[in-house]
């Protein structure tokens, strides 16, 4: 088994040479051309780029939802691409939370319920599961909508169970894909706010793909993709 916590030397995210590639011969369609990028531990990164850009594809290399054509992927030093799906399973389960625009809680259960999922799939007993769910619902501002359905939630309440169910585990890593893509203006904001704490005052990587600027000026470091590269890699100057 891999232990990933015994490894603090490393950057927590190293990618060297990344390609994706579907297809073959001439139909062969490169979506990722030679990634470079270095993550440290505590960061807040937003990946930008049009669409297209594959930086959605990047994100799920990192999350381990997709494989590399080739380049090398280190998890807190360790090489991605040697562990076998077990491990990488593991990995997903115990060292990353995923946060999506769509939020993808399940209709039919409640608030409190869909927290509690990921820590099922872990084995933690009925009682523990509950009293970190119940943790991490107020962590998110959501102390007293345990029960609420999620047709009963607004679409900003709605994100933040999901980020509740994301840091239940309490991830090393924690990644974002458009998370304010389907709110108005001041839930965007107010999700952004929740994210920046997280970041802050829990010392959660926060990986975080979007299209919009004023969400991405919240991030430390904004990374632009183009035409499946790396187009540009800023520290933000923002001060929220």
């Amino acid at each position: 088994m891999v232990a990933f916590n015994q490894i603090d030397t490393h950057p927590i995210i190293e990618l060297k040479g990344i390609t994706k590639v579907y297809g073959a011969g001439q139909a062969a369609m490169h979506a990722l051309r030679g990634i470079d990028l270095i993550i440290n531990e505590g960061e807040f990164l937003a990946v930008m780029g049009p669409s297209g850009s594959s930086k959605s594809t990047c994100m799920n290399i990192l999350g381990c939802l997709d494989t590399p054509t080739s380049g090398s992927y280190k998890f807190k030093g360790i090489e991605v691409g040697r562990l076998d799906h077990k491990q990488r399973t593991r990995l997903r389960r115990f060292y990353f939370g995923f946060v999506f625009q769509g939020y993808n809680l399940l209709k039919r259960t409640s608030a409190l319920e869909n927290v509690e999922l990921p820590l099922i799939y872990r084995g933690i007993t009925a009682n523990i599961r509950r009293a970190r769910a119940l943790q991490a619902l107020e962590a998110v501002g959501l102390k007293g909508w345990e029960s609420h359905m999620p047709g009963e939630l607004s679409g900003g309440q709605q994100q933040r169970v999901a980020i509740a169910r994301a840091i239940v585990t309490d991830p090393s890593v924690l990644f974002a894909d458009e998370p304010t893509g389907n709110l108005d203006t001041a839930r965007s904001h107010e999700i952004m706010d929740l994210l920046t704490r997280l970041n802050r005052d829990r010392g959660i990587t926060i990986v975080m793909v979007t299209h919009e600027p004023d969400m991405a000026m919240y991030a430390k470091r904004t990374v632009h993709f183009l035409d499946g590269r790396v187009e540009s890699d800023n520290q933000n100057g923002r001060i929220l």
